[in-house]
């Protein structure tokens, strides 16, 4: 075996597949978001505006945040000594898993160190603990939802995209006393569209199926206090289990569950990605904690945030531009190609000092290939003019209406 060969082979098919992926070599300026400094192509940083960060809020920025982390910092030292059963239990954890449990409604809360590891290692502990569970599963979850399940060995029935009656298909062609799980999101961060929490809770309830949101791109921007969308649609104590993320709007890193103590218990106490991982940092702990406290209290930032979404999805629509049809924070703008799509991203970014990633294959499917803007309460309204204008003539050079 020429192992050398079959590596190379696999990195050439990204390539001729225009989806090898390039990441971008910057630094964020603190206290100056969406301003950052790109080190990428040239001699020494130059400045560039990003458009493409999952740090909504711009909380990573956030005073209270940076002073809460640097006095943990000071008080406790950088790490957390170890899993949480050895060493890596602090009162930090404890703290904020009672803020998390607070913010959905449930009896309690646990933390991982990602999304990814609370998603995939709940969903396949869960399915496990389960004799014959059957997991049903919308078609457009995200990938740690279905390494999950699939790490989980049970069965599962995909349904199309926020289709209840498809999903009611599935759930009817079932041994009523199997055991049943319905995973979905509440925001598609690649489309930017909803699911219909009650609809699908309804389902749950006809069928005896336990309910597992994840509310990644929900928390923190959506509900009164941030509880994500299953709080503004007052949905979340028909849940069973709500997953978030603390890298997103809340600005840091980790991941969580949230629900009745029992299940939290079994999750604890069964999970390998939990038992035998390293805690999160005390350190970024506190940074989540002071984050979480603030955007239960303070709409600001969500309020900004959506006002930005707004503006720049009418400056698209408005230039002209191939925008897609969002209900959220989200802003895509239909590309279709992948090489395109890089040719873009690239173009906006040594031209013009504007940072977009382009999303293509298997993040989305072929042929819908975008550029996917995050605005956030930071972004002005001068900056979104001069990413619209520079759109448009990048449009014009490569006859991407045309193509159209």
């Amino acid at each position: 075996m020429d192992y050398q060969r079959v590596f190379t082979q696999a990195i050439d098919r990204l390539h001729a597949e225009g989806r090898y992926r390039v990441f971008i070599d910057i630094l964020r300026n603190k206290g100056m978001f969406p301003n950052a400094r790109c080190f990428a192509g040239h001699n020494g940083p130059k400045p560039i505006t990003v458009w493409c960060s999952n740090d909504y809020l711009a909380m990573g920025q956030h005073p209270k945040v940076i002073a809460a982390m640097e006095e943990a910092l000071h008080d406790v030292g950088a790490g957390s000594g170890g899993t949480r059963n050895i060493g890596g239990n602090t009162h930090y954890h404890v703290d904020l898993e009672g803020e998390l449990a607070d913010l959905h409604g449930k009896e309690g809360a646990l933390l991982f160190t990602s999304g990814y590891v609370s998603n995939e290692a709940t969903l396949s502990t869960l399915a496990k603990i389960l004799p014959g569970c059957i997991i049903f599963s919308d078609e457009l979850n995200h990938a740690s939802m279905i390494a999950g399940i699939r790490n989980s060995g049970c069965e599962k029935r995909v349904f199309r995209h926020n289709d209840v009656e498809h999903l009611e298909e599935l759930l009817a062609a079932e041994d009523p006393e199997a055991p049943k799980l319905i995973a979905f999101e509440s925001v598609y961060s690649m489309d930017g569209d909803i699911a219909p929490l009650h609809a699908i809770c309804d389902l749950a309830d006809k069928y005896n199926a336990l309910t597992y949101l994840d509310e990644v791109h929900a928390v923190g921007m959506y509900g009164p206090r941030g509880g994500g969308i299953s709080e503004r649609d007052e949905a979340a104590s028909r849940i069973t289990i709500i997953e978030g993320t603390l890298g997103k709007a809340f600005g840091v890193m980790g991941g969580y569950i949230a629900a009745d103590k029992m299940i939290i218990d079994v999750i604890r106490s069964y999970a390998p990605g939990f038992i035998f991982t390293t805690s999160l940092s005390p350190v970024l702990v506190a940074g989540v904690l002071a984050a979480v406290r603030h955007l239960k209290s303070s709409s600001e930032e969500r309020d900004g945030q959506q006002a930005a979404a707004a503006r720049l999805k009418a400056m698209f629509a408005e230039a002209g531009l191939p925008v897609m049809r969002s209900v959220t924070h989200i802003v895509p703008l239909m590309v279709g190609d992948p090489v395109k799509a890089k040719r873009i991203s690239d173009i906006l970014l040594a031209e013009y000092g504007v940072y977009v990633q382009p999303i293509n294959y298997p993040t989305v499917p072929r042929g819908t290939e975008r550029l996917r803007f995050t605005p956030g309460p930071a972004h002005s309204e001068e900056m979104m003019r001069e990413l619209t204008d520079a759109l448009v003539e990048i449009w014009d050079r490569l006859d991407m209406r045309a193509a159209a």
